[in-house]
């Protein structure tokens, strides 16, 4: 059992406790993340003079050749070694001899496991931005090709108002949008190091706390010790806002699943995204998005889990943290997955627009313009509310639409009704006349295309 510590004990750990006690299985991810903040410790130590210039190159070549044999197959992680950073040491050691044992001067592993879980949720945080992305240009492509694809919005899963299939595209292209800036602002805000914490007072050696802060690419030190080696807030709001790309990607996967359905009908999922059933054959599943749905409540745990872990725990570091990486890494996973495979699901499948319009057209989503035309007339708007009702009902009982009506069935209801009634309940007067911002029409909605291809066209911030 290789570990980093023995001198105070008598005796062996017991293989049960050791086993419940190390990492390795789990925190062996970011042995990149422990080589780049050893290089970045021992070079900030050599320009400190704690370091001879030898001895630095000596680990800085130690700790090159242990990554890349970590990478091509030549050495392998395994579980004699506690955690990660006693992998990292004892290989160093056995390749370097002496010199490696000063790898750890003026540094605790309480620092160091702080470092590397902040470099490596900040990498990560701007992989799961470039696929937010990614998954915002399909949107806004499906937005651009379907301005005048018209379709029922809903309220309460009841037709309400025509719209257009752009529109409600660009209703997620918003919410995606948000989770892009909480990327953002998650990162900013941790984007400090904390090596040089020491186990939680510092260190009495002479420290450049902001040269190497600066190697990492970091905006500087952390203010206080104690905070820097307790630190995991930023992990909570990772799993929060993580929490908030899954509800998103859930909701839209739900009405995905609604509109795939025999009685909707409104998309066709291509076959590379959807399974048949063992027993009947004719069934296309949207397995994609209902996986989707069911992983959010996965990622829901993640976070409950690292609040409730933390919620108890005195300054400084204590051996509880540890619980933090398993589900944050399976979190992480969990979220590129849906993202990539929702995207690719999104950007292969087909609208049946014909079918969406029917939808409309049937669902008496025209009834509210209806009543409109009436107060347009002069007819108080509730008197007009009561009359728009008692034609969608004469409409219900004969199985028809009110756009389908002749005007001496209109007139029956209400004598106001006049032959600029078919135009102006129409489908496409429906929405085009809609020109508010953040309304349906074409011409909105073609300057929230140009607006969203701009702002995915600037520079991505990281």
């Amino acid at each position: 059992m290789a570990q980093l510590w023995g001198g105070r004990f008598t005796k062996e750990t017991d293989q049960l406790v050791y086993n419940f006690n190390a990492s390795i299985s789990f925190d062996q991810k970011f042995y990149k993340e422990d080589i780049e903040g050893s290089i970045a410790h021992v070079v900030m130590l050599e320009k400190q003079g704690v370091l001879t210039e030898a001895e630095k190159d000596a680990i800085v070549k130690g700790l090159t050749s242990i990554r890349e044999d970590v990478e091509n197959g030549k050495l392998e992680i395994t579980s004699e070694y506690e955690d990660i950073h006693s992998f990292v040491e004892a290989n160093l050691i056995d390749r370097i001899g002496d010199a490696g044992k000063k790898l750890h001067t003026g540094r605790s592993r309480n620092d160091q496991v702080a470092l590397d879980m902040k470099l490596y949720v900040r990498n990560q945080i701007v992989e799961v931005d470039g696929l937010l992305k990614e998954l915002l240009l399909t949107l806004n492509t499906i937005m651009k090709e379907n301005l005048h694809t018209y379709m029922p919005g809903f309220t309460h899963l009841q037709k309400a108002q025509p719209i257009t299939l752009a529109h409600h595209m660009g209703a997620y292209f918003e919410m995606f949008k948000r989770d892009r800036s909480r990327m953002k602002d998650i990162y900013n805000r941790m984007n400090f190091s904390p090596l040089g914490s020491g186990a939680l007072a510092g260190t009495t050696y002479p420290l450049d706390r902001f040269y190497s802060a600066t190697l990492l690419g970091f905006e500087g030190p952390t203010n206080n010790s104690m905070d820097s080696v307790s630190d995991r807030d930023y992990i909570i709001e990772l799993l929060s806002a993580f929490s908030t790309i899954m509800m998103h990607l859930s909701r839209f996967s739900e009405e995905v699943i609604i509109w795939n359905s025999n009685e909707y009908g409104f998309v066709e999922i291509d076959d590379a995204y959807s399974t048949g059933s063992s027993i009947m054959p004719q069934k296309k599943n949207p397995d994609i998005a209902e996986l989707v749905r069911g992983k959010t409540g996965r990622v829901y745990g993640a976070l409950v889990s690292i609040l409730t872990t933390m919620k108890g725990i005195p300054l400084a570091y204590n051996k509880d943290m540890q619980e933090d990486k398993e589900l944050t890494f399976d979190a992480i996973d969990t979220v590129k997955g849906c993202i990539a495979l929702f995207n690719g699901m999104m950007s292969t499948m087909k609208f049946k627009k014909e079918k969406m319009e029917s939808s409309a057209m049937m669902g008496f989503t025209n009834a509210t313009d209806a009543a409109d035309y009436l107060v347009k007339k002069g007819v108080p708007f509730r008197d007009a509310h009561g009359i728009i009702g008692r034609l969608v009902l004469y409409c219900i009982e004969k199985n028809t639409s009110i756009d389908a009506l002749s005007i001496a069935e209109l007139k029956e209801i209400s004598s106001v009704f006049e032959e600029d009634v078919y135009q102006e309940i129409s489908l496409e007067t429906c929405v085009e006349k809609r020109l508010t911002h953040g309304a349906p029409s074409a011409l909105i909605m073609r300057r929230q295309v140009e607006e969203n291809a701009k702002y995915l066209n600037e520079g991505d911030w990281k």
